[in-house]
């Protein structure tokens, strides 16, 4: 079995070999390490037990994903049940979660996982025009087809409306009755769908809320938080660091993560901070004071002071 480090060395290779541009890797916190080729950015966690990961970690991972507009996957080996089959997703806190090989196949061959382990067995996502579209050729209402599948009429409605998953046996039986396939690949490399953020409350040194600006805090990630224009998902998310009476050796060590994950998430890094001896930089990474941003009327200005200063 892989060790975490050399599963995380094997993904950043596979990635890195087909064009996309890789964060390093973080394996302490909510992430390990994310990925971009184009518009798809993969935000990845690893655990040898996929088991291992807890609550308030994933919902992190799940809140950055929604800022950034990635997709969230989690790589392991095994769970507590064994080692992690092919071509199956196992979810943990409704995290995608899959092992190497079928990452491999995503990102080599474009081979998307049908099946889903869940309680009670593997199940998969029925395409239910195909079933009544060959259903309605070989002339077979849906009490006949049901019948022949050994399900209810009412299980067979729901499967042509997409409603409910199938187990995998179902949809074996279904195939060869209709002679096609009826399910459907899962494509865990497309941006999910899209939910509600929640933003920090409360936090006074990073209040964006007046410029438009919705606040995540994190616990677990190599920054202190991003912050994300409520009305626009066309503005990058700002990636921020603060003072909380780091020292300024402390800040430059920081600056080195905020810079590369924010190259790779698309996001505006930034400091803010109080200290006066600190001037408008901390390496490449602009900083604003915390009274400067107090005086802005709308973000455009802040977006305005940031670009002049990662210019100068």
């Amino acid at each position: 079995m892989l060790t975490r480090s050399q599963l995380l060395h094997n993904i950043e290779n596979l990635l890195k070999s087909q064009g996309y541009k890789t964060s390093d890797i973080y394996d302490q916190g909510s992430f390990d390490i994310v990925a971009r080729k184009n518009l798809l950015i993969l935000l990845l966690k690893t655990f040898q037990n996929i088991d291992s990961i807890n609550e308030s970690n994933a919902h992190e991972m799940k809140q950055l994903a929604n800022i950034f507009l990635a997709s969230p996957i989690i790589i392991g080996e095994k769970s507590r049940n064994g080692f992690l089959e092919e071509g199956v997703i196992y979810e943990r806190y409704d995290i995608p979660t899959i092992g190497f090989e079928t990452l491999k196949n995503m990102i080599l061959y474009n081979e998307y996982p049908e099946i889903l382990a869940d309680r009670g067995g593997y199940f998969v996502k029925i395409d239910g025009n195909v079933i009544k579209q060959y259903r309605e050729e070989y002339s077979l209402s849906l009490k006949e087809l049901a019948d022949l599948a050994h399900v209810s009429r009412a299980t067979m409605y729901k499967y042509e409306n997409e409603i409910v998953r199938a187990n995998a046996e179902t949809a074996m039986i279904l195939e060869e009755i209709l002679n096609t396939k009826v399910t459907l690949d899962i494509d865990l490399l497309k941006q999910p769908k899209k939910e509600d953020i929640e933003f920090s409350n409360g936090d006074d040194t990073l209040d964006l809320s007046k410029l438009g600006y919705g606040v995540v805090s994190t616990n677990k990630s190599p920054f202190d938080a991003v912050a994300k224009m409520k009305s626009s998902d066309n503005q990058s998310p700002l990636m921020a660091n603060v003072e909380k009476n780091r020292t300024e050796k402390t800040l430059k060590r920081m600056a080195v993560p905020l810079k590369d994950l924010s190259m790779v998430t698309t996001s505006e890094p930034v400091f803010i901070i109080n200290n006066e001896k600190i001037k408008e930089s901390i390496g490449t990474i602009p900083v604003i004071k915390s009274w400067e941003l107090k005086e802005f009327e709308n973000s455009k200005e802040l977006l305005k002071m940031i670009r002049e200063r990662k210019e100068n």
